[in-house]
């Protein structure tokens, strides 16, 4: 059935007149993006890859190809409230009407009938129906999606465009929460307005594409899955993703951007860097990553004008702070929070000296530590405020407020407040413990001198190391040489282990370092790592599958980045687990509720999740016993094979019964080979200089060469006393007179007429290529004369194989008869 006869069902087809308030569609749970798990934004994986290749398909069909965003955007619409085929008359057709299409492109009534349906319709893109009531008055179109009726009766079920009515559903509700108009029918929960209902005017059916070509193209995390290679730098990698997807140009693309960062729904931010300059641009969809429960990650947020490093930071107490600002030295001014007019950044004032400028960042570092027993010489990393001179004199080593049980020992020994510190035993061994904290401001213990002099401060010499390792370069610094060795080659052993996973090995340190990043992150930063060597090994740099597949880390997979299936499957099965225990419980004890239906719902589950361990069990023991049955089934046949290769070899000879020859002794072997190669040395002397039409003469010439061949071998085998080694001498006299009689045979062809014939016509032929090549044309001559001397051999030979067989026939060819 061709488009045009579709478009003739269509208007033969009885119309049935329908009202607007006939309208029905998915409703929405709640707001978008509210996070539930029935959200429209959230969406699997596999879904995702479904209605991204469906609605790709559909922009690329040469009928929507060149024509303007709007008109693109109202075939994914009607696309997308499509009916589902059903064998019905109406399949594969969408009812709506020009002002609610409208309200889904963010435009008037009047530009959709004037420049977004004779478009489509020009374009062969769309076929539309009016449907007029009783009176003859329009209340609505038929429409009808070309590419999805072109998809359907000459695509089959595979085609992109060929979704089933789940699909088109969960198409459609993703659009009502993106930019749908939002309806309240009576009687009936109301349906609220997508995220960019409000965005109308010129650009709004652009911002409304892009954004549903981006959520689409959106992970579970909310970045947007930026595109490779060279971009411009004006424009930005977002940009140039999103010119991609709309086909558009990069300032294009760059505005419409700009407009759905304005809108709230889009983020764009810089990755963080060591030398705080512009990192890696990223985009994040908000919508996306609210669904998921992700949050925005400390980054340098992206701005159009450049940034002011000079700007003072916040809460900095300065000279170019006013004097309200600093207090007197233990108020509560210093280190304390400001006041929400303080708080913003503050010009210096007109008497303030000039100063150079900072970074507005603060990067917090370890206070400098002094081992002359100062009192006042710090407060370490958590900044509280000194209570009074001699409150910390009298603390154990490990910073807690209770006091050390060694002190007054250690006093005894040490000289008295006020004096010359002197040297002694105990300083000796431990005076390194003093000098080294954490951030935390608590000593660490190092150790031994020997230990504490191998620590390198910087990270190890090897690139791969460097990538790797620089996200935990505090932590690093805080190591002893012996830990740093072992943090060393167990980060050796990690990268070993992801490059052979990975399809591009070079990508591992950079994963690795990922990995360290948000495990940072979940810890809350290097300040809360208390022992930095336990949480290296131990959690930084192990890989923490959260299923049964190697490549899962955190439900991530290694190889791709992208979501681990496994994952999404192991919680869709403990989700429906759990929703079909509670409708059970529901049915079976209508009237329990509260706390005692949780209760019954948590034994219920334990009692699952045993049933499931103990056959997670059996099958596990199942497999086990499927291996050992195909390990003996190996076995056995491997015996068998040994047993039947053991019997050949112990076999006797078939020709003079030898036992233990394996089929065929030595001598008999080298005797048969022997035969092959006279047969050959006869056939060679009879297939030149016998007529090969005659089968008497060929007879009488095979049989004299045979003998005469047979004697000259006999003749120089006499010699030999060994009988084998007459045999093998037999064999390679046999060999060197085939050779010679083949040489012989080729050299008297060579001679030939047909030969000759051949080689003056390829030197004339050269020659009149190349008129002065006579050396050229003679080599080529002299080739093709080699080349019909061994055709011509070959064809000998095989005309008296034929004959002999006839003959062996005892057959009389034809024109012997």
């Amino acid at each position: 059935m061709s488009a045009l006869a579709s478009s003739a069902a269509m208007v033969d087809a009885p119309v049935i007149p329908r009202q607007r308030s006939a309208l029905r569609s998915v409703p929405a749970p709640g707001q978008p993006g509210g996070g539930g798990l029935d959200d429209p934004l959230r969406l699997g994986r596999a879904m995702q890859l479904r209605l991204r290749a469906a609605v790709q398909a559909l922009l690329s069909d040469p009928s929507l190809v060149g024509l303007k965003d709007a008109a693109r955007l109202a075939a994914v619409v009607l696309y997308a409230k499509s009916r589902a085929p059903q064998g019905r008359s109406n399949d594969l057709q969408s009812y709506i009407w020009g002002s609610e299409l409208g309200r889904w492109l963010g435009m008037t009534e009047s530009t959709v009938h004037h420049d977004v349906l004779p478009e489509l319709r020009k374009t062969d893109a769309l076929h539309t129906q009016v449907v007029t009531n009783a009176d003859g008055h329009p209340v609505g179109l038929y429409c009808l999606v070309m590419p999805l009726w072109r998809a359907h009766h000459h695509g089959g079920a595979g085609h992109p465009l060929a979704l089933s009515k789940a699909e088109l559903a969960t198409l459609l509700r993703l659009l009502e929460a993106l930019f749908g108009p939002g309806w309240e029918p009576e009687d009936k929960e109301p349906t609220p307005p997508g995220l960019l209902a409000g965005r109308k005017g010129k650009g709004a059916a652009t911002d409304r594409l892009g954004l549903l070509l981006m959520v689409l193209t959106t992970r579970a995390s909310g970045w947007l899955q930026l595109c490779g290679g060279s971009v411009k730098v004006k424009e930005g990698r977002g940009a140039a993703t999103l010119a991609r997807l709309l086909s558009c140009s990069p300032s294009g693309a760059r505005k419409v951007l700009a407009r759905l960062t304005e809108a709230g729904v889009v983020a764009r931010q810089r990755k963080s860097t060591a030398t705080r300059m512009h990192g890696r641009g990223r985009v994040m969809l908000l919508p996306v990553a609210c669904v998921y429960g992700r949050t925005l990650a400390p980054v340098e947020a992206v701005s159009d004008s450049e940034t002011v490093f000079s700007q003072r930071p916040d809460g900095a107490c300065g000279d170019h702070a006013p004097a309200r600002a600093s207090g007197a030295l233990g108020t509560s001014g210093i280190g304390g929070a400001e006041s929400p007019e303080e708080a913003a950044n503050q010009e210096r004032p007109d008497d303030a000296e000039l100063h150079a400028d900072h970074a507005p960042v603060v990067t917090p570092v370890v206070p400098l530590q002094l081992s002359c027993g100062f009192s006042g010489e710090g407060r370490g990393g958590e900044g509280r405020r000194p209570e009074r001179v001699c409150v910390r004199e009298d603390q154990a080593a490990d910073g807690e407020t209770a006091v050390a049980e060694s002190a007054p020992q250690v006093a005894e020994v040490g000289p008295l407040r006020g004096e010359e510190p002197k040297e002694s035993p105990v300083e000796r061994r431990y005076g390194q413990r003093a000098a080294r904290t954490g951030a935390g401001g608590r000593p660490k213990a190092v150790g031994w001198e020997k230990t504490q002099q191998q620590r390198r401060v910087d990270l190890p010499a090897d690139l791969g190391l460097r990538v790797t390792l620089r996200p935990v370069t505090g932590l690093w610094e805080r190591l002893s040489g012996w830990q740093q060795d072992q943090v060393e080659a167990a980060a050796k052993a990690e990268l070993a282990h992801l490059a052979g996973m990975l399809m591009r090995p070079e990508m591992a340190p950079s994963l690795l370092a990922d990995r360290l990043t948000d495990r940072l992150e979940e810890t809350g930063g290097e300040a809360m790592v208390d022992r930095p060597y336990p949480w290296l090994i131990r959690r930084g740099l192990v890989q923490r599958p959260a299923c049964s597949d190697p490549r899962c880390d955190d439900g991530i997979r290694l190889d791709t980045g992208s979501e681990c299936q496994s994952c999404g499957n192991v919680i869709h099965i403990r989700r429906a687990s759990r929703a079909r225990i509670a409708t059970e419980i529901d049915r079976e004890l209508p009237d329990l509720n509260g706390r005692g239906r949780r209760q019954v719902l948590e034994e219920r589950l334990r009692e699952h999740t045993q049933r499931d361990a103990e056959q997670t069990d059996a099958r596990r023991a199942q497999a086990v016993a499927e291996v050992e049955m195909r390990r003996a089934a190996v076995a056995g046949r491997r015996a068998a094979e040994e047993a039947a290769a053991l019997e050949r070899l112990s076999a006797a000879c078939v020709d003079c019964g030898l036992p233990g020859a394996a089929g065929l002794c030595p001598e008999c072997t080298f005797r048969r080979r022997t035969d092959v190669l006279v047969q050959q040395a006869v056939d060679l002397a009879v297939a030149v200089r016998a007529d090969l039409d005659d089968p008497a003469q060929i007879a009488a010439l095979s049989e004299r060469c045979e003998a005469d061949t047979r004697s000259l071998v006999a003749e120089v085998c006499r010699r030999q006393a060994d009988q084998t080694l007459a045999a093998f001498t037999a064999q390679e006299v046999a060999e060197r007179i085939r050779n010679e009689r083949r040489a012989s045979a080729h050299r008297r062809l060579l001679r030939s007429e047909e030969a000759g014939a051949e080689a003056e016509a390829v030197y004339e032929t050269v020659l009149r290529r190349r008129p002065r090549g006579h050396q050229a044309a003679q080599q080529a001559a002299n080739d093709a004369r080699q080349r019909t001397a061994r055709y011509l051999l070959e064809g000998m030979l095989g005309q008296l194989q034929t004959q002999r067989a006839r003959m062996k026939a005892g057959r009389t060819p034809k024109w012997a008869r």
